[in-house]
C-alpha cells in the first residue's frame, strides 16, 4: 500500500487504560511515528449504561502520561450512529442486506432444536431471500449477506493467512430491531471514513476480522493490512489479570515507574529487534515493525521493567527527570517540591539516579537534601553517632572551614584526618552519613557534601557533634 499510514487506537471507557491497551496504543503509535503518518485516537463508547465520562480521561491521562500523543480530534463512536445506520440502508438498498423478522424467540427455538439434532447452531434467516411484498407490519433487524460458499482468508501480519470457511459466517445484524447500529458495522464504517490502513489490535479480535471483511467487501471499500498481536499472560502464562498485580497504565506511574521504561518495556512485550532490550523511543520508532511481532502471548514480568526503568532513569537528563518525578508526586498524592526542593533536586540528581529504578527509591536517596535541619537521624544512622563519633565530627570541623570544596580536595582531607586519627576513612562514613543525612545508607559522603555546600554541610556536623 502507497498511501500514507494511518492507525488508531480505539478503547472502550469502561474502566482505566489496561495494560494490555497500553501496549496495543504504543503499537500503534510507534508504527505510524515511524513511518511519519497518522495515528487516531477512537473512544468507542456505544454501550452507553458501561461508558463513562471519568473512564475515558482516565485512558486520556494514561496516554498522557506514556507520551502518546494522538492526531486530530477524537472520534466518538456514539456520534457516529447516523453515519453507520446510513451504510446499513446503503447495504440493504444495494441487495446486499435484508430485513429479518425473525423473534427472538424463533431464533432461540431454532438453536435449540438443531443443538438437540446434533445440526449446526448456526442462524439462517427464512427472511434472507423473501419478496418484500411479505414482509410483515413487524419489528425487523438489518442482516448483512453473507457469502454462503468458497472461504475468506484474513492475511494477517502476525498470524499469518488464516482461512475461514465461508458456511461458518452467520448473516450478522447490523442494525437492531430499534434502528441502532451494532459494534461490528460501527468499527468497519469508523476505520474507513478516517482512513485508517493499519488495524493493529489484540488477537482476541482476530475472528472478527472476518465478519468485518464482509461488509468492507459489500461497500467495495479497500480493507486495511490486519495485525492481531498476542494478548499478555502473567508469569504464571494465564492471561493478566489483578492477581497480577497492577493493571492499570497509570497504576505504573503513581508506582513511580519512568514513562521512557514502560514504553521501552511494552514495546518488548511480545515483538523483539535482535537482542535489544534497551533502547530510546528514537530507535523504537525506527526499528518497529510487524514481523517483529511474535505469535505466542507475552509474559509480564516485574522484574524486567524495574531493570530497564533503572537504566532508563540513569540515562534521563537531569531537568526532564525532575519534571517527571514532579509529576509522579502529584499522581500518587504526594506532597509537591518547593521551588528550592526541586532545585536542589535536580543538582543532585548526578548521584542520585545510577542503580534507581523507581522515583520512590531516587526520592530515598534523595532524602538528605530534601530534609531541612535539624536532621533526625533514623535508629541504625543514630547508632553511628555515639559520644566517640561526635568528639570525632567535632574534630574533623575545622579542618573542612577553609578547604577548597572539591571533591578531590576533600577526599585528601578527610583521608589524612582518618590517617592522622589511626583509622580508616571508612570508619568516619558511618558518623558522617548519620551526620549528613540521618541514614545509614545514602549516595557518598563525598557527593552529598558537594551537593549541601560548605555552610550547610558544616552546619550539620555541628548539629550531630552537639
Amino acid at each position: 500500500m502507497n498511501a500514507p499510514v494511518v492507525t488508531r487506537f480505539a478503547p472502550s471507557p469502561t474502566g482505566f487504560l489496561h495494560i494490555g491497551g497500553a501496549r496495543t496504543a504504543l503499537f500503534n503509535w510507534l508504527y505510524a511515528r515511524g513511518r511519519g503518518g497518522q495515528f487516531l485516537l477512537r473512544i468507542e463508547d456505544t454501550d452507553r449504561a458501561r461508558s463513562t465520562p471519568e473512564a475515558t480521561e482516565a485512558i486520556l491521562k494514561g496516554m498522557a502520561w506514556l507520551g502518546l500523543d494522538h492526531d486530530g480530534e477524537i472520534v466518538s463512536q456514539f456520534e457516529n450512529a447516523p453515519r453507520h445506520a446510513a451504510v446499513a440502508h446503503e447495504l440493504l438498498a444495494a441487495g446486499k442486506a435484508y430485513k429479518c423478522f425473525a423473534t427472538q424467540e424463533e431464533i432461540t427455538a431454532f438453536r435449540d432444536t438443531a443443538k438437540a439434532e446434533g445440526r449446526s447452531t448456526l442462524y439462517r434467516s427464512p427472511w434472507r431471500d423473501a419478496d418484500p411484498d411479505t414482509h410483515p407490519d413487524a419489528p425487523y433487524v438489518l442482516r448483512i449477506k453473507a457469502p454462503l460458499d468458497g472461504t475468506t482468508v484474513i492475511r494477517d501480519q502476525v498470524q499469518g493467512d488464516v482461512t475461514i470457511r465461508n458456511d461458518q459466517l452467520d448473516d450478522m445484524v447490523l442494525l437492531r430491531s430499534d434502528g441502532t447500529p451494532v459494534y461490528m458495522l460501527a468499527v468497519v464504517v469508523d476505520d474507513h471514513d478516517m482512513g485508517v490502513t493499519h488495524v493493529i489490535r489484540g488477537d482476541d479480535h482476530l475472528n472478527n476480522a472476518a465478519r468485518q471483511m464482509m461488509i468492507y467487501e459489500a461497500m467495495g471499500w479497500d480493507v486495511p493490512v490486519w495485525a492481531h498481536i498476542p494478548l499478555i499472560h502473567g508469569a504464571d502464562g494465564k492471561k493478566l489479570s489483578k492477581r497480577h498485580g497492577a493493571l492499570g497504565a497509570q497504576e505504573y506511574q503513581v508506582m513511580g515507574f519512568p514513562a521512557a521504561g514502560m514504553r521501552n518495556y511494552l514495546a518488548r512485550l511480545g515483538w523483539s529487534h535482535g537482542d535489544d532490550e534497551f533502547f530510546t523511543d528514537a530507535q523504537a520508532k525506527e526499528w518497529f515493525d510487524l514481523a517483529g511481532i511474535r505469535k505466542s502471548p507475552a509474559q509480564f514480568d516485574l522484574k524486567k521493567l524495574e531493570n530497564l526503568c533503572g537504566q532508563h532513569i540513569a540515562r534521563a537528563d537531569d531537568a526532564a527527570l525532575r519534571r517527571e518525578i514532579e509529576a509522579f508526586l502529584d499522581a500518587a498524592g504526594q506532597a509537591a517540591l518547593t521551588e528550592a526542593q526541586a532545585q536542589d533536586l535536580e543538582r543532585a540528581m548526578y548521584c542520585l539516579k545510577d542503580r534507581a529504578k523507581t522515583f520512590p527509591e531516587l526520592l530515598d536517596k534523595a532524602a538528605f537534601v530534601l530534609t531541612d535541619r535539624p536532621i533526625e537521624p533514623d535508629e541504625k544512622a543514630a547508632k553511628n553517632l555515639d559520644s566517640v563519633s561526635r568528639g570525632i565530627l567535632s574534630e574533623l570541623t575545622p579542618h573542612l572551614q577553609n578547604a577548597s570544596w572539591d571533591k578531590e580536595t576533600l577526599e585528601e582531607v578527610l583521608n589524612g584526618f582518618a590517617a592522622a586519627k589511626d583509622t580508616k576513612f571508612g570508619k568516619l562514613a558511618g558518623p558522617l552519613r548519620a551526620a549528613l543525612a540521618g541514614r545509614a545508607v545514602t549516595p557518598s559522603v563525598f557527593d552529598m557534601m558537594l551537593v549541601l555546600g560548605r555552610d550547610e554541610t558544616l552546619a550539620r556536623l555541628t548539629d550531630a557533634a552537639a
